[in-house]
């Protein structure tokens, strides 16, 4: 039997990740028959064309905030293997961010434990944005409906 430190995954870093090989560690567990995954990436902006998106992070803390996020959804789904991994530095439009992947033995509880992943990353973790348009660059301020979607669990 596996310790939930074996079962997780949890990277933050400069590197662009590869899903088809993050998905194949997933695979190799005879007891899960579901496998969620979500893949943020650089979108562009509704009121200005984004030069690029810089994201920084606190280096430790973040990753224990991850751990954390993990174990709370650990207490709440029987779950198998969890990867995050987080990216940081200057990325373009297009490029991926962050990935979230979850295992379990069924649908509902690997769904559920993604979804809930992502809300509390959204609101728990210490990554900062900052968005660069023509006009310059600025700080992207935490959102209302981010906050919101972490109030429901």
């Amino acid at each position: 039997m596996h310790s939930a430190a074996d079962l997780t995954r949890i990277l933050v870093q400069t590197d662009d990740f590869d899903l088809g090989q993050e998905y194949a560690r997933l695979q190799q567990q005879p007891d899960c028959g579901a496998i969620v995954s979500f893949t943020g990436s650089v979108r562009e902006l509704a009121t200005a064309p984004l030069l690029s998106m810089t994201l920084e992070h606190y280096p430790g803390m973040t990753e224990n905030a991850l751990q954390q996020i993990v174990e709370q959804a650990r207490s709440r789904w029987p779950l198998g293997k969890v990867t995050i991994i987080h990216r940081v530095g200057t990325l373009q439009v297009s490029e991926q961010i962050v990935l979230v992947l979850v295992s379990s033995a069924h649908r509902a509880a690997a769904f559920s434990a993604c979804e809930f992943i992502m809300d509390f990353l959204k609101t728990r973790a210490p990554f900062w944005k900052k968005e660069t348009t023509a006009q310059g660059d600025h700080w992207v301020d935490a959102k209302a409906s981010d906050a919101e979607a972490g109030q429901r669990w």
